[in-house]
């Protein structure tokens, strides 16, 4: 579909303000502070369902921190997977707090191992594990996991439903 004449204009039009106006703020980057500092503070609230095993899963794909040696980053999705016990943590903090490590030199395998005491520190899950796919350095992709569990605690066999199909085989046909 052909844009008509006077959409055309209006875009235009549009692009042009926004060049003068970008201009005339003098502005040479997005911002100059982020939104929020970095902290190594974790903050957490009462478990909604504390009588009750239930698993947080989450992924977080933008982990940065530093080579200790080079000083090259390193880049890593990591995983976090917990039972809740008292308390869960909560997300923003959750997310300062992995920004933290961007400018530290850490080892893969220090800085997987200090986030999750962290965790467990702030939130004393019943059980936790957190896995970390660090992108390819040198060749080779590493992968770390550490598992926390709390004294006395064992999981409960899991129940198995079967498994329905997902959404991509009904549309591929």
């Amino acid at each position: 579909m052909k844009p008509s004449r006077k959409t055309e204009s209006t875009s235009k039009a549009a692009a042009k303000s926004l060049s003068r106006k970008e201009t005339s703020l003098g502005l040479t980057k997005l911002g100059d502070k982020p939104t929020a500092p970095a902290v190594k503070t974790l903050e957490s609230f009462p478990n909604p369902q504390a009588k009750r095993d239930f698993v947080i899963h989450m992924q977080i794909p933008e982990f940065t921190c530093l080579c200790p040696i080079t000083g090259q980053p390193d880049f890593a999705t990591l995983y976090l997977d917990y039972i809740p016990d008292k308390r869960c943590v909560e997300l923003k903090s959750l997310k300062l707090y992995i920004w933290s490590f961007r400018d530290e030199g850490k080892f893969h395998e220090a800085v997987t191992n200090e986030i999750l005491n962290d965790i467990v520190e702030a939130i004393a899950p019943r059980f936790a594990r957190l896995t970390a796919k660090f992108w390819v350095r040198g060749g080779i992709f590493t992968t770390i996991e550490a598992e926390h569990r709390a004294k006395g605690w064992t999981a409960r066999p899991r129940v198995d439903l079967g498994k329905f199909p997902d959404e991509r085989s009904v549309t591929a046909r």
